[in-house]
């Protein structure tokens, strides 16, 4: 791939870490990451293969369909996807928000990618998309994300109920000035 399809394709970088739009070749990753039955324990369990498959096979053949997705985390230094993260758009009891999410692989665990890639994302939220808020819905037992979230600006706002009568906790962030002081 040429250096400028590279770039057309990078949503943002970090030090050690680039999230980009899905390309074919990502597809067996992300499928692993999904089906990874620790890496899911907070987000329902793994998904099932072959629509996991689909998913990620469309969006690397129209990466720019969505303005709100989740792509791939490269990890720089050896180029592998270690993650999938983004912004997703979600109703959440009847009001439309914008969810920051944060999948990393097992084997990346207890390096602060999460928090890394999710700092950045907050951030380009605010500055790239212009948004006002974002939420993480997290489930209460996911101490690990709870932390990330607290780490990124986040604050628990209440516990709701999504639909099917699962519990998550809800956190929420909004953008400030530079000086502290909220916009």
């Amino acid at each position: 791939m040429s250096a400028k399809s590279e770039r057309l394709l990078t949503i943002l970088e970090t030090p050690r870490l680039r999230l980009r739009r899905t390309r074919l070749a990502d597809v067996p990753a992300l499928v692993a990451l999904w089906l990874d039955p620790e890496v899911t324990r907070h987000m329902g369990g793994p998904r099932e293969e072959s629509m996991l498959t689909k998913v990620f096979e469309e969006a690397a053949e129209n990466p720019f369909a969505e303005p709100y997705d989740l792509w791939p985390v490269e990890e720089k230094t050896t180029g592998e996807v270690i993650g999938d993260c983004g912004l997703l758009s979600k109703e959440i009891e009847g009001v439309n928000e914008i969810e920051l999410v944060y999948v990393i692989a097992r084997s990346r665990w207890g390096r602060g990618y999460a928090s890394e890639i999710a700092e950045a994302l907050v951030h380009h939220a605010f500055e790239a998309h212009g948004l006002r808020r974002l939420v993480s819905l997290i489930e209460p037992e996911n101490a690990g994300s709870e932390r990330v979230a607290r780490k990124v600006g986040m604050r628990l706002e209440r516990a709701v109920l999504r639909p099917g009568g699962a519990r998550r906790l809800l956190y929420a962030v909004e953008p400030r000035l530079k000086d502290g002081a909220d916009t």
